[in-house]
């Protein structure tokens, strides 16, 4: 049986999740424009240019995490928008995911904050383009001087 790591477990997380995005599973199946007029009933401002960046930076920043290409900077992004979700849509309906409470959003925002400190896996597309990981912490740089091999 496989050691559960937390790199298998994030990547279990996120791929799950960012697969339900892909196949339009979630609050955007409405369209752009029901995804507006939902954050119209928020109060958000500007909603369709709203609509239109929490589109793209889960459907981008989904595919990228999924192969491992520019992962902080995605998860970035990522960690972004679900404390925007929890804070904004779920926090009202308190902790359950059966009730659209903050459960599995805040899953997803540890989830991608722990990859942004953590960084791509071994088996990443990144490190198969670049030799090594694109934005290293500082304790990595001082450690390695930079140059991290696959």
């Amino acid at each position: 049986m496989e050691r559960l790591t937390g790199e298998s477990l994030s990547w279990n997380c996120v791929s799950r999740h960012r697969g339900g995005k892909v196949l339009n599973i979630g609050p955007k199946a409405a369209g752009i424009d029901g995804f507006a007029g939902f954050l119209v009933s928020l109060g958000v401002p500007f909603p369709t240019l709203f609509a239109w960046v929490v589109w793209l930076v889960e459907l981008v920043g989904g595919f990228l995490l999924l192969v491992g290409l520019f992962t902080r900077y995605a998860a970035i992004l990522l960690a972004i928008d679900m404390a925007v979700a929890t804070w904004i849509v779920h926090l009202p309906n308190g902790f359950a995911a059966g009730t659209n409470g903050i459960e599995f959003t805040l899953t997803l925002f540890l989830v991608t904050t722990a990859l942004v400190l953590s960084g791509p896996g071994r088996y990443a597309l990144e490190y198969a383009i670049f030799r090594r990981k694109l934005m290293l912490t500082p304790a990595e740089e001082s450690a390695t001087d930079g140059n991290i091999k696959a």
